[in-house]
C-alpha cells in the first residue's frame, strides 16, 4: 500500500506538537540558569504540560487519520434496501460527528500551546525566546487548520443542534485564540525588543 500522507487534520496535530516542543526547548533552555533560578519552579510546570501537549498531539495525527478512515468505510456500506440506507446513513453521522470533535481536541491543545507561550516568552531565556515566537505561530496556524477540518465536517452533518453547538464552540475557540495569540505576542515583544 502506498504511503499516505495526514490529512488536513492530521498537519494540524503535527505541527501543533512541534510547537509543543519549541515551548519545551525554551524551557529547557531557561532551567538551571542562574539568571532565571527566581522563575524555575514556574517553568519546569510548563515544561511538564508542554511536554504532555507534544506527546498528546503526536497520538493525535492517527487519531485524525483514523477518524477519516471511519467516514471514508461508511461510504462502502451496502445501500440497496431501505433498511440498509438508513443504516449506512447513520454510520456516517455518527463518524463525521466523530471526526469534528478530533480535530476540535486537537484546536483546544493549540490554544494551550498558545497561552504557555505568553509566560514562557516573557520569562524565558531571552537568547531562545524567538523559538516561543515561532511556537505561537505554529500553534495559531494548527488551530486554524483544526478548526477548517471540524467545519467540513459539520458541513454534512444533519443535526441541527449538534451543528449549532459546535459552530459556536469553533467561534468562541476562534475569539479565545486571537487574544491569546495577542498576549504572547505582545510578551514575547517585550522580552525581544522587537516588532513580531
Amino acid at each position: 500500500m502506498p504511503y499516505v500522507p495526514p490529512g488536513g487534520g492530521g498537519a494540524a496535530a503535527l505541527t501543533a506538537s512541534q510547537a509543543a516542543a519549541l515551548v519545551s526547548m525554551v524551557i529547557n533552555f531557561t532551567v538551571g540558569r542562574k539568571k532565571y533560578a527566581e522563575v524555575e519552579e514556574e517553568m519546569m510546570g510548563y515544561l511538564a504540560r508542554s511536554e504532555e501537549l507534544r506527546r498528546n498531539l503526536l497520538a493525535e495525527v492517527d487519531a485524525d487519520a483514523a477518524a477519516f478512515d471511519a467516514v471514508a468505510a461508511t461510504y462502502g456500506m451496502p445501500k440497496e434496501t431501505d433498511e440498509e440506507k438508513a443504516a449506512r446513513t447513520a454510520a456516517l453521522q455518527r463518524a463525521l460527528k466523530h471526526a469534528a470533535a478530533v480535530p476540535f481536541g486537537v484546536a483546544e491543545q493549540c490554544l494551550e500551546i498558545m497561552r504557555l507561550a505568553e509566560p514562557v516568552g516573557a520569562k524565558g531565556n531571552s537568547n531562545v525566546v524567538s523559538d516561543a515566537a515561532s511556537a505561537l505561530y505554529l500553534a495559531y496556524g494548527a488551530l486554524k487548520c483544526a478548526l477548517v477540518n471540524v467545519n467540513i465536517n459539520l458541513k454534512f452533518i444533519k443535526d441541527e443542534a449538534f451543528n449549532s453547538e459546535w459552530s459556536a464552540k469553533t467561534s468562541t475557540m476562534l475569539a479565545d485564540a486571537d487574544a491569546a495569540y495577542a498576549r504572547a505576542k505582545s510578551a514575547i515583544e517585550g522580552t525581544l525588543g522587537v516588532t513580531l
